[in-house]
């Protein structure tokens, strides 16, 4: 069973302390509170955690834990499989360019992606992503939504949506706050795959481990963290934050309304079928 019940795998993001017998199905997404330390792990390595509609309404449910939480201090972001996450569901897509509601389909589902970085962006807490592997298109964002990234050393990071017909738009406000515009104009521009090493050079990540070294960096760093008041952390954070702050959620709504627009093009339905069929889209060149 590749997907498992949608209701059983909220309810077990909401009790991870339960012990999963064999026969039940694994949730998508497993949120795992251990003393002050949250971790919010994506769960379906076969689909390379892509992010269907399930799966990020169920992290938007878990970020919603984690705020409310009077003892959580630190949420770590990390994924099961070598990969970190694909991006957005693309037999969704497809899925969804099939129905008479296509693009009301799209929208919503660009308003669940855009509400999960807000959510993340809003945590009065430290957020730190732990990138195991690619980090593509919507599973980037993910991760510049964060404050704090280790990445292993096969870690990479790409924005290839204008190769799908698709863009990016959403995410340029965060990744220009991340890096700079310079930086900004070649990964969203070029869709090139940008290694963990030029990442960090970017300053798109603290740190790069060997996978082998992974958890004790990971835990290094936490500690590091809660050695901080949680009062002192919250303020710092909001000073930070106050830098972009409303400009860049502004920025966010603006490029979420694209993103959602583009996905009606033509580029877009040619987009997803080529890659869908596993062939070049029309507009390559020979």
């Amino acid at each position: 069973m590749d997907e498992p019940d949608p209701d059983i795998s909220k309810w077990l993001c909401h009790h991870s302390f339960l012990k999963v017998l064999p026969f039940m199905p694994q949730p998508i997404v497993e949120l795992k509170i251990d003393g002050e330390t949250a971790r919010l792990t994506l769960n379906r390595p076969r689909k390379r955690n892509a992010l269907s509609r399930e799966l990020l309404e169920t992290v938007d449910e878990c970020l919603g834990d984690v705020s409310e939480s009077d003892s959580v201090r630190l949420l770590t972001i990390q994924a099961a499989g070598p990969a970190f996450c694909a991006g957005m569901d693309l037999q969704e897509m497809e899925s969804r360019a099939n129905q008479t509601d296509a693009t009301s389909q799209w929208r919503q589902d660009t308003q669940a992606y855009h509400d999960v970085l807000v959510k993340l962006l809003q945590l009065k807490i430290p957020t730190v992503a732990v990138v195991n592997g690619p980090a593509m298109a919507g599973g980037f964002g993910l991760v510049l939504a964060c404050d704090l990234v280790i990445a292993t050393q096969s870690a990479s990071f790409a924005l290839p949506e204008p190769k799908r017909g698709i863009t990016a738009a959403i995410l340029v406000p965060l990744l220009i706050y991340r890096v700079g515009v310079s930086a900004a104009s070649h990964i969203a521009l070029s869709g090139q795959n940008i290694s963990a090493e030029d990442a960090h050079r970017m300053g798109l990540c603290q740190r790069v481990v060997s996978t082998e070294e992974l958890d004790k960096h990971v835990a290094e760093l936490t500690n590091s963290v809660l050695t901080g008041a949680a009062s002192s952390l919250a303020i710092t954070k909001e000073r930070i934050w106050s830098y972009a702050g409303e400009r860049l959620l502004s920025e966010l709504a603006k490029g979420m309304q694209a993103s959602a627009a583009a996905r009606e093009t033509d580029d877009a339905r040619e987009g997803l079928a080529a890659f869908l069929e596993n062939r070049l889209p029309s507009w390559y060149p020979d």
